[in-house]
């Protein structure tokens, strides 16, 4: 079962980024994100993707201009995930056969973001929307979209944002920050493969 949740990896190093990957992989998490802002991302997304890249959906976050995303495309990454909306750069993910994440707050950019193509919406920084905002949103929204949120959300609120519609979640610092140990991010990852299965059941 692949969950809905992405590990988002900021501040990863080349060397970290295998024995990490497989540490979320073995723990049930198999969508990975490393934020374009990371010590040699572009490297990093090669190792996942050579050692993982048919088990896991691995790409970059922190997307910004289309040239980024023809770099994550030359290293084999398949998701793309800015912190905000830009019709160019979900264009050139969907030219190049990725996944489309767009950072969104607003309905506005909500609905220019799927008119533009997006697979799914990231609501960021969701404790700004909160789960009440999310719940009038989604009264609006087309039927059938992916909603994941992220910033503020973690394993103690889980369930509280899936009753609100979420339909995902982006995990940041509460699975990696850097100078973590791989048995570190392994029990976080268990922590909240656990805490995700639960409320989802």
């Amino acid at each position: 079962m692949s969950r809905a949740l992405i590990a988002i990896l900021r501040g990863i190093t080349p060397a970290e980024a295998a024995p990490v990957a497989a540490a979320l992989i073995d723990a049930g998490i198999d969508r990975i994100e490393v934020p374009l802002n990371s010590p040699d991302p572009l490297d990093s997304i090669a190792v996942m993707v050579q050692s993982f890249g048919q088990d896991a959906l691995i790409g970059a976050g922190t997307v910004l201009t289309r040239q980024d995303v023809a770099h994550v495309a030359g290293v084999g990454g398949r998701l793309i995930v800015s912190p905000n909306f830009d019709a160019e750069v979900i264009a050139a993910t969907k030219a190049a056969r990725m996944q489309s994440f767009p950072g969104v707050l607003t309905p506005s950019e909500c609905f220019a973001a799927l008119k533009a193509g997006a697979d799914g919406l990231k609501i960021f920084p969701s404790h700004l929307m909160g789960i009440d905002g999310l719940k009038a949103l989604r009264a609006v929204l087309p039927v059938g979209t992916q909603v994941y949120v992220v910033g503020g959300v973690g394993p103690k609120n889980f369930a509280d944002w899936i009753a609100a519609s979420a339909d995902g979640f982006g995990l940041g610092t509460g699975i990696y920050t850097p100078g973590l140990s791989v048995a570190d991010v392994a029990a976080r990852a268990a922590e909240i493969v656990a805490a995700y299965d639960e409320a989802v059941a």
